[in-house]
């Protein structure tokens, strides 16, 4: 193997690494957003009316779906392919079983949301 075959086997270990870091920046940022959504609610009730905590937390809780169902779709298409790497890359069914469990939650809190009660009910 010559030097220039190991920087570019280094070169993609190192692509498969930031494609993982971009994946949990996603997952990160939903769930930032999910706790935020469920937080709206306790945290603004009695300070404004019902239907704008409803709407706050709807779409943090929506934007959290569309933060886990990004991340797997950054993960799935990464672009085009670097050198094949030494690196093994996380399993791409476990991405889509844990991020799908996720906008699970995510359709859960949101039912929360709309249809538990607020500070005024």
């Amino acid at each position: 193997m010559t030097d220039t075959d190991r920087r570019n086997e280094l070169a993609a270990d190192r692509t498969v690494f930031a494609a993982e870091r971009t994946y949990a920046a996603w997952v990160r940022t939903g769930l930032a957003a999910l706790a935020s959504g469920v937080g709206a609610k306790k945290l603004l009730e009695g300070v404004v009316p019902d239907l704008l905590i409803v709407a706050t937390g709807t779409i943090l809780v929506l934007f959290s779906g569309f933060c886990f169902g990004a991340a797997v779709w950054r993960e799935i298409n990464p672009g085009p392919p670097p050198p094949h790497p030494d690196t093994r890359r996380i399993n791409r069914w476990l991405l889509i079983l844990v991020n799908g469990f996720l906008c699970l939650v995510a359709l859960a809190a949101m039912l929360g949301i709309w249809f538990g009660r607020t500070g005024g009910d």
